[in-house]
């Protein structure tokens, strides 16, 4: 019995290793459950460290959110939809709450919405702290992973003591926020933002500089500006196929139009591009944040919401 054999015989149906009639090309399953795949499935064709041919599975991804949130109501959902996007509570909160405002015509309060920007601004930072790390190990370099990992704590401080929880805050609610900030937190978000952008700097000299770095990403996994439009794909990675488009410029929302920033992008498309993006992005979400920590006025943090709408008797709601 082969090697390939044997290893074939503890694994489940579906996750085997097979080697190819082609000379020196294996086939391999990475994922569902992998540390930089997610809960997401790639079947791979390797010809050594080069990948020829991949198919993804997307199928693991699904969690039917859709069909549980039919039998919650509006509040219930929030700490539900937290867990698919654990290390960006904010960012998938933020257009929930959004949504549920404008269908039941709630207005929210302008502290309230200066605090959701800065809280969505951090928990970016987080998520795209988390990512290089990851991406640092995939990449072989492991100060990479340590220090985003480190300064990463730092950011998580600040959620935490806005919301009082680390990872999933439930902070974002229809109508505002949970909690209004404490006394502290303006003083300390000052202090650790700075640090942070100075963090920044040596982040350029130790891993965007770096020759492993450029020698792994430059000129890698090139996605055109018309495959990326048409696929789909947003955030950062569109950006870094040269698509100069940012949904808080496009169609602001809170008081994002009150804040100066500027749409990052780059033009190659290539693995760099979409690794430079996210890191230049973090230097404008410090100077938002600082910002909107300047701008924030007094008042309510929360808007008093309507009951949970009921059907007269003999209707019947119907999902559409």
């Amino acid at each position: 019995m082969s090697d390939i054999e044997r290893f074939n015989a503890k694994m489940p149906p579906g996750l085997s290793i097979e080697q190819t009639k082609e000379k020196g090309i294996l086939t391999l399953s990475v994922g569902p459950q992998h540390p930089g795949s997610g809960h997401f499935r790639l079947m791979i064709k390797v010809d050594g460290d080069i990948i020829v041919d991949a198919e993804p599975d997307p199928g693991y991804v699904h969690r039917g959110e859709e069909k549980m949130c039919e039998y919650r109501n509006y509040i219930q959902n929030i700490p539900h939809l937290e867990r698919p996007v654990i290390a960006d509570s904010c960012g998938i909160l933020y257009p929930y709450c959004l949504a549920v405002e404008e269908l039941l015509g709630i207005e929210v309060p302008r502290r309230a919405q200066f605090i959701r920007v800065i809280m969505a601004e951090i928990n970016k930072m987080i998520f795209e702290l988390y990512w290089l790390g990851i991406y640092g190990i995939f990449l072989g370099h492991s100060t990479m992973f340590m220090w985003p990992m480190a300064d990463r704590e730092l950011l998580i401080d600040l959620a935490e003591l806005a919301s009082g929880a680390r990872v999933t805050h439930a902070y974002f609610v229809p109508g505002g926020v949970r909690n209004d900030l404490p006394d502290i937190f303006k003083d300390r978000a000052i202090k650790q933002l700075k640090y942070f952008r100075k963090r920044l700097n040596d982040y350029y000299d130790i891993f965007y500089n770096n020759p492993l770095f450029l020698d792994r990403t430059k000129g890698v996994g090139v996605m055109s500006r018309e495959t990326a439009i048409n696929l789909g794909v947003t955030g950062p990675v569109l950006r870094g196929s040269n698509v100069k488009h940012d949904i808080r410029k496009v169609e602001p929302y809170d008081v994002y139009d009150e804040l100066d920033f500027e749409v990052k992008y780059m033009k190659e498309g290539d693995c760099f591009a979409r690794a430079y993006v996210p890191y230049l992005e973090m230097y404008e979400s410090v100077d938002m944040i600082l910002q909107a920590l300047e701008k924030i006025p007094d008042g309510p943090v929360r808007a008093k919401l309507p009951p949970n709408p009921k059907g007269k008797v003999g209707e019947a709601f119907k999902r559409v």
